[in-house]
């Protein structure tokens, strides 16, 4: 049950009824979280440039949901786990990597180096040591990615937060996150 009560589209009004018609126009539906998120529309309008401008980034749509499903699975949020596992599919991640996932893990090189700086930045709250640091360099990751990487990290536990505390209602197909590597 939410702990923070949506804003219903039809009674929405002002900037939080333009965002809403926005986010529609979009996805087809406007998302409990931007629902819920509707209750300060500066918030729900920050979240919505935020995430638009780091998908506009040198991150591929598929390594950005690898990386917002792992810090779902961290931050043991279930919407974030279940829209992002439902995003992921839309572009073509696996649905056996995504459960990987959710534990911080990947077949695949590349993901795997991202991922394993994904833990350690939630993990340490940022405090990262130059070693660590080094480490995604070395797995070929410029600069820019790494700050994107960050940019991720931190939307995406800004939305974890949120929900955890909201009682967000999961409007996708439900994942469970209570076996997931959690902080």
């Amino acid at each position: 049950m939410p702990r923070i009560q949506p804003v219903d589209p039809a009674l929405a009004e002002g900037k939080t009824q333009e965002l809403f018609q926005e986010v529609q126009s979009q996805l087809g539906m406007v998302p409990n979280l931007m629902k819920t998120l509707g209750r300060s529309p500066v918030a729900l309008e920050g979240y919505l440039n935020f995430t638009s401008a780091l998908g506009k980034g040198v991150l591929s749509p598929k390594l950005q949901e690898n990386i917002a499903v792992a810090v779902a699975g961290l931050n043991q949020c279930g919407y974030c786990a279940s829209a992002h596992t439902a995003i992921g599919k839309k572009v073509e991640v696996e649905a056996s990597e995504l459960l990987k996932n959710l534990l911080g893990e990947s077949d695949d090189s590349q993901t795997s180096a991202v991922l394993s700086f994904v833990k350690t930045v939630v993990k340490k709250r940022g405090r990262i040591s130059e070693v660590e640091l080094e480490s995604i360099r070395a797995a070929g990751f410029s600069d820019a990615e790494i700050v994107e990487i960050i940019g991720h990290i931190g939307i995406n536990t800004f939305s974890n937060y949120f929900n955890n505390i909201a009682g967000t209602t999961i409007d996708f197909p439900m994942v469970d996150v209570t076996q997931t590597c959690a902080v």
